[in-house]
């Protein structure tokens, strides 16, 4: 149960849009209960097929119902799908990991914050802390049973997931149940990678904290769907809620975001309901936001210098590398390409999305 500060907190702050979980937490949390006692899920855990990645022992995988999740999230899994309420106006940030989610956090809080955080103030959330501060990652807090924070936290909440929609039943139900036109569930905007970039830059990510880890075996595991997948499944799931339920789920391309990074958040902006006026484009809200969040602006960041990331042991600089399109061109050999490309042309035959 939240306090009445909290309560007083989300009423107060609904107009101005997601406050910085990082403030909020460091203010309310002593007044919110420390820990939910989660279920015991170790026997279900532990009755899972299981996997470790060849080169990453400290990613040891467990697959729940058709994916493969890291071990200690699947506690998380289990309770998102029992228990997660979402609220009409929260907004979840939904990916593959190394798919352009810290770019994507980013931009949602500077929209949707902009009338309390002008994008081109010298006192911005982001010039302090790290995207992976302002949001929440759901499936950690629902892993440890701490969902009492995130009950907790005013609305509208920015949230963010890896988790396969599946998991995540209430956010966008079918459109069979009436969702979408205000049938129930939330916003969740997903965003997809080409799939050979998506691997590279998960080997890259991981060599940080295992930097033996050979590109052939990342490849090998993310062919397999071993990876954080099958990604074929979990971008699939989101591809086909975005066109049933159109108002619940916001389907976006990260090689689209470089592309026109403008027009895509002028996008986000209108599905979340805060569209941008004449007023803020003639004053150049938009540009402010895309130069705010732009990869070079957050590099140079001491909050993205330094420190590290809230749930894992990675530092906060390994998450601001190229971020480009097309660079597996530089690591995968032409008979990898045409092999991922082959897997990728078989398992999306038929569904009307392509890659580049």
């Amino acid at each position: 149960m939240a306090s009445s500060n909290a309560t007083s907190h989300k009423c107060s702050s609904r107009a101005a849009g997601p406050v910085p979980f990082k403030d909020f937490e460091d203010d309310v949390l002593h007044q919110v209960p420390e820990r939910t006692s989660p279920e015991d899920h170790d026997a279900l855990v532990s009755s899972l097929p299981s996997t470790v990645l060849p080169g990453v022992q400290l990613f040891k995988l467990r697959l729940y119902q058709g994916f493969w999740l890291h071990e200690r999230l699947v506690p998380g899994a289990v309770a998102l799908q029992q228990r997660f309420e979402p609220r009409p106006d929260d907004v979840v940030v939904a990916s593959m990991p190394k798919c352009g989610t810290t770019w994507l956090i980013a931009l949602t809080f500077a929209a949707m914050a902009r009338r309390a955080y002008p994008p081109a103030g010298a006192d911005h959330p982001l010039l302090r802390l790290n995207p992976h501060h302002v949001a929440p990652f759901m499936d950690l807090f629902f892993a440890q049973g701490r969902e009492a924070v995130l009950d907790a936290l005013p609305s509208p909440r920015l949230m963010f997931t890896h988790m396969p929609l599946a998991m995540l039943p209430r956010a966008a139900p079918p459109a069979s149940s009436g969702a979408g036109a205000g049938g129930g569930g939330c916003r969740v905007v997903y965003i997809c990678r080409e799939p050979k970039d998506m691997a590279v830059s998960l080997w890259h990510f991981r060599r940080v904290l295992c930097p033996e880890l050979s590109f052939a075996d990342t490849f090998e595991s993310f062919c397999a769907g071993r990876s954080s997948g099958p990604f074929w499944d979990h971008i699939l799931g989101y591809w086909r809620a975005s066109a049933a339920t159109p108002d619940n789920v916001l389907f976006l391309r990260y090689e689209e975001l470089l592309r026109d990074p403008a027009d895509n958040v002028r996008k986000l902006a209108r599905f979340v309901g805060l569209p941008f006026s004449d007023a803020e484009e003639e004053a150049g809200v938009v540009h402010a936001i895309v130069e705010l969040c732009n990869l070079d602006n957050m590099r140079s960041l001491e909050a993205n210098k330094s420190g590290h990331l809230p749930y894992i042991n990675f530092p906060n600089k390994s998450l601001f590398r190229k971020g480009v399109a097309g660079d597996w061109v530089n690591h995968m050999t032409p008979e990898m390409a045409r092999r991922m490309d082959d897997i990728v042309a078989e398992k999306f035959r038929g569904t009307g999305l392509t890659f580049p």
